[in-house]
């Protein structure tokens, strides 16, 4: 928005006159309505008027994709195995944390059935 303000200063035998320019964009989107709203912050990233055709055959035939529709389907599948990958991954970590504590377990149980046994007439007794 372009805001020209003059300042008249009044002198005792001039009047001088000053000139200030304000170039500032303002955002003519309320974000914060947009926000508790749940809409995207970009009202052109997602919606009718982007992901539907702009036209379609009276015959019924299906509409050929836009160029911007493609980049959008061909990035939406990256992350979509993107996503299936890094789920790979993190069920496989949390498999690997649950057979290492059971490991940790076992060998701490193990340590500690083999570390103290009785000896003479208390091994006997036990025996019996």
């Amino acid at each position: 928005m372009l805001q020209i303000t003059k300042l008249c200063l009044a002198t005792s035998s001039k009047i001088i006159a000053q000139r200030y320019v304000a170039v500032t964009a303002t955002r003519a989107i309320d974000q914060k309505w947009r926000e508790d709203k749940g809409l995207p912050e970009n009202p052109n990233a997602f919606g009718p008027l982007t992901n539907l055709p702009d036209y379609t055959f009276l015959d019924g035939r299906p509409t050929p994709l836009g160029s911007n529709q493609n980049k959008r389907l061909l990035r939406q599948q990256e992350i979509a195995t993107k996503i299936v990958e890094l789920s790979g991954e993190l069920e496989f970590a949390k498999q690997r944390h649950e057979r290492q504590r059971i490991a940790a377990a076992t060998e701490k149980q193990r340590i500690i059935e083999n570390k103290l046994k009785p000896k003479g007439h208390l091994m006997l007794k036990q025996k019996k």
